[in-house]
């Protein structure tokens, strides 16, 4: 296997692109060729403008991150951070100040409003900030038009007895801890893939769905126009290892959020939500941590290819084996 394409979200598939990018570099992953390309496609609809600026969370992610710049013990945003913009803006009684952009963070969501305004495509935005981090992957929003996660979430001063706020109010002011009663994604359906998505996908040796959030993470890129068609045509197998462990998540809101969609919460139910793609789904494999081995059967029966193996990403060496094992369920 010389291409694999990878569908990101933030945090979660940056650190599985960490260790598939050691396993690779080791040659740890079975049929995978040492010198073997990765594409990423990023989840773009947790972007927001904030204080005049173009704010794209998960694409950030993945490029701090594979550039060693990412903090390390928050997950997002830029190490050795200070916050003395945030301050003055606060001090200025300036709104939202519930979203804190780092001064280091600042540097890069000007020069991508600047290279925007200027009539540049996110696109080609993200490749020449690529170019300073240097993250071993081709990057590729998953589109160049503006999409925005919202989040309906109740509110009894309001006549209909809910309110709407965006992705990033309800995770970063809310924390999501009230219940999200709907997710609406503006934009999506009138969105093109990017330059190069598609072709990402067909081309590709292999596909994977990392244990990014299954709805506003994958979810969001799977429902870009003529995405799941790729999935479909591929020629590559496409494999997926669950967000859910022991009936949550590990880290972040995937709960909620399949909550909010009537999904099951749980391993089984996040891989049969996705499908199989001889059903009409988007898998070809799914893989599930040690402690859901019982739900394994019931994945099986839906016509899925599916194995228990550790899901845990503790370091690049156990993220590289999972990786290795999401390989060799499609390809054995």
């Amino acid at each position: 296997m010389q291409n694999l394409t990878v569908l990101s979200g933030g945090m979660g598939g940056a650190r599985f692109l960490q260790g598939l990018l050691h396993g690779i570099e080791r040659g740890l992953l079975p049929g995978v060729a040492p010198d073997a390309t990765v594409t990423v496609v990023a989840n773009t609809a947790d972007d927001l403008w904030i204080h005049g600026l173009k704010v794209c969370p998960d694409l950030d992610t993945v490029m701090y991150t594979l550039g060693d710049g990412i903090d390390l013990e928050r997950g997002w945003g830029r190490r050795d951070e200070t916050w003395s913009v945030k301050e003055e803006l606060a001090a200025y009684g300036v709104e939202p100040t519930w979203f804190g952009l780092g001064d280091r963070d600042i540097a890069t969501h000007l020069v991508r409003t600047q290279m925007l305004d200027a009539g540049y495509r996110l696109s080609e935005v993200t490749e020449a900030l690529c170019a300073r981090w240097r993250p071993g992957v081709r990057l590729l929003p998953m589109t160049d038009d503006r999409v925005e996660t919202h989040v309906a979430v109740a509110d009894p001063a309001t006549p209909s007895g809910r309110r709407v706020v965006h992705f990033q109010e309800y995770w970063v002011r809310l924390r999501a801890a009230v219940p999200a009663e709907a997710v609406v994604f503006v934009g999506l359906d009138d969105a093109a893939p990017a330059p190069g998505v598609i072709d990402a996908i067909t081309d590709a040796d292999l596909v994977v769905l990392p244990p990014s959030n299954p709805v506003v993470s994958v979810g969001t890129i799977l429902g870009v126009p003529r995405v799941r068609e790729a999935l479909a045509a591929t020629r590559a197998p496409v494999v997926g290892l669950s967000p859910i462990v022991g009936g949550t998540h590990v880290r972040g809101m995937a709960e909620q959020m399949l909550n909010a969609i009537d999904v099951e919460v749980s391993a089984a139910g996040v891989g049969l939500h996705y499908g199989s793609r001889s059903s009409g789904g988007v898998l070809d494999g799914w893989l599930v941590d040690e402690v859901d081995v019982d739900q394994v059967d019931r994945v099986v029966a839906a016509g899925l290819p599916c194995r228990a193996v550790p899901l845990m990403m503790t370091d690049v060496d156990a993220t590289a084996a999972m990786a290795a094992a999401a390989v060799e369920l499609v390809t054995r």
